[in-house]
């Protein structure tokens, strides 16, 4: 049996865009998509990463209070939430695929440090880095 991180999760504004946005949009893939009365817990992974998964869930109860989810959807839409960080072979043409899908890049890519990056945000305002492998 494995250990460690399984899943890192992600606040969203809504949970049926965001699965579009993941999976129509980035090419992610559904893992778990299940209820619990109104709580939903879904995941999406990376098809090339299928030990950790992409929690994407609404800031609400059971989890927290109501101020505390509507403070967090207003950082979240902010964009102030920690930047994500997809690692692939190419940026360029991971850009251009995401480009073809309808992402809007917030940085176009640039080389720097040896390698080349560029960023996006979901539609919930979550901040995206994409890093070329060295």
């Amino acid at each position: 049996m494995s250990q460690g991180v399984a899943v890192v999760g992600i606040y969203v504004s809504d949970q049926d865009e965001a699965l579009a946005f993941y999976t129509e949009k980035l090419g992610f893939e559904v893992h778990t998509d299940v209820k619990n009365g109104t709580y939903r817990w879904l995941t999406v992974r990376y098809p090339e990463q299928s030990v950790v998964q992409l929690g994407l869930f609404v800031p609400e109860s059971p989890m927290i209070d109501a101020d505390s989810a509507r403070a967090l959807r207003a950082l979240v839409a902010k964009g102030a939430m920690p930047p994500l960080v997809l690692e692939v072979k190419d940026v360029r043409a991971t850009c251009a695929r995401f480009e073809s899908k309808g992402v809007e890049l917030t940085q176009p890519p640039v080389e720097r440090f040896g390698s080349v990056d560029a960023s996006f945000r979901d539609p919930s305002g979550n901040g995206w880095k994409i890093v070329q492998s060295r």
